[in-house]
């Protein structure tokens, strides 16, 4: 169920991400180096999410599209910009050159500029008002997260609230406007916000692990590429083992506050348990 539910949010997002990106089409490189990113093998789970939590509260998939692709082209412009030099300064993204390799650091900038404000126009467009709010909000603590991320200097104090912020809040900020789209109550959007939280968690949990063992079985490192420049991770703080134990513990509270949303939820609890065990 899992890979057929993701397959058919992806094809409604899809679609509807490249009519908006066509928006750009009057400036020929922008909307190039905007599609390259969008379109470049992404997951979709935030997307994913948004629609999922609509039919979780009684609405359609369709009802949160508009709201789902703008979490998409803000988690997108988010990612070209950690790649820029002045950031994380990665070369590759998905198995390809990062945008500012592909088109240089100027055009890189104006396509996740682009992207963020074409984010909000779609927005706009969204039948549900109270989408904004949330993904506003979110769009907004996701740079709160990346500024801890960059000035933190591996304190373990801030580790959660940078995580919280960075990968957190566009799970919060999906699920609420997905709900509020199927115009879900207050106990089901809080409970989903719960479910978000702990599985914001066990996301970034799972990606520092896998980025740990990745690079230690490629380079013989006996840390990972996280530690040696300094990041602030789980696995850079507690250990690869300690990691896991915390990745298992957010895994059973994401299960618990989605189950308190709505207690036949096959979907989501397919994905905790794929986000915990993925390999890649």
């Amino acid at each position: 169920m899992l890979s057929e539910k993701l397959t058919h949010y992806s094809e409604l997002s899809e679609k509807k991400l490249a009519e908006l990106i066509n928006e750009a089409e009057k400036a020929p490189i922008l909307a190039e180096s905007m599609a390259y990113s969008v379109f470049s093998g992404g997951k979709r789970i935030r997307p994913a999410l948004c629609m999922a939590a609509c039919e979780l509260c009684g609405g359609k998939a369709e009802d949160a599209l508009y709201a789902a692709c703008a979490l998409e082209l803000i988690h997108t412009y988010s990612l070209i910009h950690d790649d820029l030099p002045a950031m994380d300064n990665d070369d590759m993204r998905r198995g390809k050159p990062s945008s500012h390799k592909a088109f240089g650091e100027a055009n890189a900038i104006l396509a996740g500029d682009g992207l963020q404000a074409l984010a909000f126009y779609a927005l706009s467009l969204c039948p549900s008002k109270d989408a904004l709010e949330y993904i506003g909000k979110g769009a907004f603590e996701m740079v709160m997260g990346q500024s801890l991320d960059v000035n933190s200097g591996g304190d373990e104090a801030l580790l959660r609230q940078l995580q919280d912020y960075k990968t957190g809040a566009l799970f919060r900020a999906a699920v609420a406007s997905g709900a509020t789209c199927a115009g879900a109550g207050m106990r089901q959007r809080e409970a989903l916000v719960r479910f978000a939280d702990a599985y914001g968690l066990l996301f970034q949990i799972t990606d520092d692990i896998l980025d740990f063992e990745g690079d230690e079985a490629l380079l013989g490192k006996s840390v990972g590429k996280d530690a040696r420049e300094g990041k602030t991770t789980f696995v850079t703080v507690y250990g690869v083992d300690t990691a896991k134990e915390f990745a298992d513990q957010y895994a059973r509270q994401a299960r618990e506050a989605v189950l308190e949303a709505n207690a036949d939820a096959p979907f989501f609890m397919e994905l905790i348990d794929y986000t915990r065990t993925r390999r890649s």
